[in-house]
């Protein structure tokens, strides 16, 4: 782990700070809260609220979460608000209709799994995290309470938010709860007296928000500063586990090794410049040269911070021989029990499918299957309704199946 910096200069922590970061409201508050820190000695308190309506991340969280620790790296506290309250709410940010509430329960075992992913790329120490939840002080708050939060901003000024503008022009219908959204995440920096919130994007409009309303209770007003959206792997649209276009930040080095190679040659300084630490003159030196080998050098710098016990060497290795059709070694290994046969002594493709993991249901295996997406023991595997007999699950060595170019399972007859 990097060494701590709390006493760079100010001009030196602005340059890592402003990296790959779109807006910045404002530069000149940023500098000034930054000596004003170096004078004190008082670190800034960086937020970032998070809305734990999936368990997973994948490299766009990690966008962010970088930028986060570079804020610790040089010395100051960022503040992981997990937004148990807020999920239960549903956000519809950036999109044309509200995102589904979650309950409570669901919320807070998404942001166990958050958070465990989340320290793969922050550091632990107590003096640089803290950990809070906004339901310790929205599930306090009565409707007075919310009457005079209400009070403080205007319908006119949350109509101006993009989404609502055009839902209303489209008469596509707004309700009260989602007008109250930005307002209740907006409060979450009163509560935490934020010194800079980060987000994406499409976050701008909520964080501007807090902005306004830490003024009007008499606070100094945070910075807010937003990072790209990182676009996916099939290069159209952002990073998103529903789109099946993105790395997760606990994938296996080999796997994230094989996604960095997929980026399309258009993104790469995209990447480079925010997955990377690399000064923007190594960056156009890479890029320059061979697009293979900017590939390999991309995927051999996010391995290094990203899963930074991992051999780089083996995780090439295994990509090479994949690609060249061959099956590693060490696979996962999953027993299918003997009751899984039929009187006949047969079980269904898509069963092993599901069993092995890499489908939810028979009806997903199936799908997958007349898709061309699975292989049996290298090779393409195509009927959907097939059956797999007792003495071929039983084959020495396992029955390996394998969905699209990385995912491998070999199954083991109980």
């Amino acid at each position: 782990m990097t060494e701590i910096r709390k006493n760079l200069p100010v001009d030196e922590q602005l340059a890592v700070l402003k990296r790959g970061v779109v807006d910045l409201v404002s530069e000149d508050d940023l500098r000034r809260k930054l000596e004003d820190s170096l004078e004190t000695g008082q670190p800034l308190r960086v937020k970032l609220g998070a809305d734990p309506t999936r368990p997973d991340l994948h490299l766009g969280h990690a966008v962010i979460l970088r930028k986060m620790r570079q804020f610790q790296d040089l010395g100051h506290k960022v503040i992981m608000l997990i937004g148990d309250f807020t999920a239960t709410i549903g956000d519809p940010s950036g999109k044309s209709k509200t995102r589904p509430p979650l309950s409570i329960e669901e919320a807070r075992a998404n942001a166990q799994s958050y958070l465990e992913q989340c320290r793969l790329i922050l550091r632990s120490e107590p003096e640089v995290l803290e950990i809070r939840s906004n339901g310790e002080w929205l599930e306090e708050m009565g409707y007075k309470d919310i009457i005079a939060l209400t009070a403080k901003y205007t319908v006119a000024r949350i109509l101006e938010r993009d989404d609502f503008s055009k839902r209303l022009r489209e008469g596509t219908p707004i309700s009260m709860h989602e007008l109250l959204y930005p307002l209740t995440q907006g409060y979450d920096s009163v509560a935490l007296k934020a010194d800079v919130e980060l987000g994406g994007t499409d976050q701008l409009f909520n964080n501007l928000v807090g902005r306004a309303l830490q003024r009007d209770y008499g606070q100094e007003p945070q910075v807010v500063m937003t990072l790209p959206l990182l676009v996916g792997l099939d290069g159209t649209e952002k990073m998103s586990k529903s789109l099946d276009n993105y790395i997760g930040v606990s994938d296996e080095p080999h796997a994230i090794f094989a996604g960095l190679m997929k980026v399309p040659d258009t993104l790469l300084e995209n990447y480079f410049t925010l997955l990377t630490d690399l000064p923007q003159d190594r960056i156009s030196e890479v890029l320059a040269g061979h697009p293979v080998e900017a590939h390999r050098q991309l995927a051999r710098e996010v391995l290094g911070w990203l899963a930074p016990g991992s051999d780089p060497d083996a995780a090439e290795e295994r990509f090479r021989s994949v690609a060249k059709g061959g099956i590693p070694d060490d696979l996962p290994e999953v027993t299918v029990a003997a009751d899984e046969l039929n009187d006949e002594g047969n079980v269904s493709m898509a069963r092993l499918v599901v069993l092995a993991g890499l489908e939810p249901s028979n009806g997903a295996a199936r799908k997958l299957i007349q898709n061309r997406g699975l292989k049996v023991a290298g090779e393409p595997y195509t009927d959907a309704q097939g059956w797999v007999t007792q003495a071929e699950l039983g084959t020495e060595g396992g029955f390996v199946v394998q969905k699209g170019k990385d995912k491998f399972v070999r199954l083991i007859l109980d």
